[in-house]
């Protein structure tokens, strides 16, 4: 890819869809599988974003529990076979892409895996709107966002420069700041204004038809010395 063509990187979950529904079931089905029962009221909006380890460390912990690998299989066993259908893009979202794949190279960057995103965005109709889909691996060497960008950058001989990451957590923040690149927090999602200003967000917006002008303006700007 020509370096010379701005880059915009977007994570999945709080950013391009609402997947709460479908990773709230999948957790649920993943603890009852260990044989932990859940509480009607449970809330895992705060905890979205991160890898699903992390995120079935956090659940496991109240029961004592560190079976996290066993907890991470139930979880994909459920999440791939109903739990992504149940995720919704944000309105505006669509739009935003088509308008920004006329100026700009994009790139998914979830820490999500690949399968789960492509089928996601196949089940949208958007994957062909990205010029690469990148995803957390059984490898597991690109399952955190510092690590999951560098790799894009490298693959795709990107000037980090050129390149904006859009997140709605912390992890999208530092993962690209990590790589000298740029960033902007976006607001529908699951992240709050506090923890991206915390971060260190270099631009913060609120609505998805602000994200095509925002994006494109920092990926094209010239970065300070």
């Amino acid at each position: 890819m020509s370096s010379d063509v701005p880059a915009i990187l977007l994570d999945l979950d709080g950013t391009l869809i609402a997947s709460e529904p479908g990773i709230l079931s999948s957790c649920r089905a993943a603890l009852r599988a260990l044989g932990h029962e859940t509480d009607p009221a449970m809330d895992i909006a705060s905890i979205i974003g991160p890898p699903i380890e992390d995120v079935m460390r956090y659940l496991l912990r109240e029961f004592g529990d560190d079976r996290v690998a066993d907890a991470v299989d139930a979880y994909r066993q459920d999440y791939g076979a109903r739990g992504l259908l149940l995720s919704e893009l944000y309105d505006g979202i669509a739009e935003a892409l088509t308008a920004m794949r006329q100026n700009a190279w994009l790139y998914l960057a979830t820490s999500k895996r690949e399968t789960f995103a492509r089928r996601i965005l196949e089940n949208k109709g958007l994957d062909s709107i990205f010029n690469g889909i990148y995803g957390s691996t059984p490898a597991g060497n690109i399952d955190h966002k510092p690590e999951l960008i560098a790799h894009i950058v490298h693959e795709n001989d990107l000037a980090a420069d050129r390149c904006v990451m859009v997140g709605d957590r912390r992890y999208d923040i530092a993962g690209a700041h990590a790589n000298g690149m740029r960033a902007i927090g976006v607001l529908w999602g699951y992240g709050t204004r506090d923890e991206l200003e915390n971060a260190g967000a270099d631009r913060l917006i609120e609505e998805t038809r602000e994200l095509p002008e925002a994006a494109l303006a920092i990926a094209s700007a010239t970065m300070p010395n």
